[in-house]
């Protein structure tokens, strides 16, 4: 079932979007100090299953993946869903909000030259530039001066996060490689499924039977950040992709970063420094002048997969 929106709704339906992704680091950085990041993740996960599973079945797009399409789950629901939520976890309980978004999403940085070196996408003028000021960017926060390398929990916390980019790159390299049979929201549901499993028996193993000090405000957090977070946006994105302009939606992803950085402050109290704020611009706006479509995508091209956040 397609479902297409006036400008205006998917305009709202998109902003929604992105401030329920940019507010879903601060919740997870308030669930990690509960909660162990691999149950964080696992309880995420579960919850968002079960939203996915609902939504499905109302819009009657409920599938069983069909063979060619079980790779993309198995790549995405380990590299992205398992792999990154759960190292991001790790590293938000040392790390502030503010650094660890930011961190999180020097992704794109890493997917031009992993495409250019594994699916022959040409490395273009554009592509250069934003590379060499993503970098820059990433020069500025681990600036000596500026950063503080004995804070061995800084450290792992911020190390962990640029893992998790890596992590999700390799997912988003593998996804434009796929040839997709299903949709990509038809297949969410099962990724979610595997990376619960998969997430909840690594919780086991290491954390044992979780004990959390249950309340009104954590489950509400969680719920948030299954629900809304997670299931709904996902297919607020497949709906508001289907009805903006490619370029629109590629440069308003841009500000989820924003969104996290001014909740980490508002809510947690973490303080914006002059370094982070440049840093900031220099990495999105590298990631604008290297990722944004010079022109509108085709119709084929608008089935393409989303970048999926978690």
């Amino acid at each position: 079932m397609q479902t297409y929106l006036s400008r205006r709704g998917a305009f709202l339906l998109f902003a929604v979007i992105v401030i329920a992704w940019g507010l879903n680091w601060t919740i997870t950085k308030t669930l990690v100090q509960s909660v162990t990041p691999l149950w964080t993740t696992a309880f995420r996960s579960g919850i968002a299953t079960v939203a996915l599973a609902a939504l499905l079945f109302a819009r009657g797009e409920m599938i069983v993946p069909r063979r060619g399409d079980l790779p993309v789950v198995f790549v995405t629901s380990i590299f992205h869903l398992v792999a990154f939520s759960a190292l991001v976890a790790y590293g938000l309980q040392f790390a502030a909000v503010g650094r660890s978004i930011v961190l999180g999403y020097t992704t794109p940085l890493w997917v031009m030259p992993a495409a250019w070196l594994f699916l022959g996408e040409r490395m273009t003028p554009s592509r250069s530039l934003g590379m060499a000021l993503g970098l820059a960017g990433l020069t500025v926060m681990f600036n000596p001066l500026a950063f503080n390398w004995a804070d061995v929990n800084t450290l792992a916390g911020s190390g962990a996060i640029l893992l998790a980019a890596l992590c999700w790159a390799v997912s988003i390299v593998y996804v434009r490689a796929h040839r997709w049979i299903s949709t990509p929201f038809q297949l969410v549901f099962w990724q979610m499924l595997l990376a619960t499993v998969v997430v909840s028996v690594l919780a086991l193993l290491k954390d044992g039977v979780p004990h959390p000090a249950w309340s009104a405000q954590l489950a509400g957090l969680f719920l948030f950040s299954g629900i809304i977070g997670t299931a709904l946006a996902n297919w607020a994105m497949s709906t508001a992709n289907r009805s903006l302009p490619a370029v629109v939606t590629s440069l308003g992803l841009l500000a989820t970063p924003v969104v996290g950085v001014a909740s980490s402050a508002i809510v947690l109290g973490e303080v914006v420094t002059a370094d982070l704020v440049v840093a900031m611009l220099l990495i999105l706006g590298g990631i604008a002048i290297g990722t944004i479509p010079r022109r509108e995508k085709t119709p084929a091209q608008k089935h393409a997969p989303l970048v999926v956040e978690s």
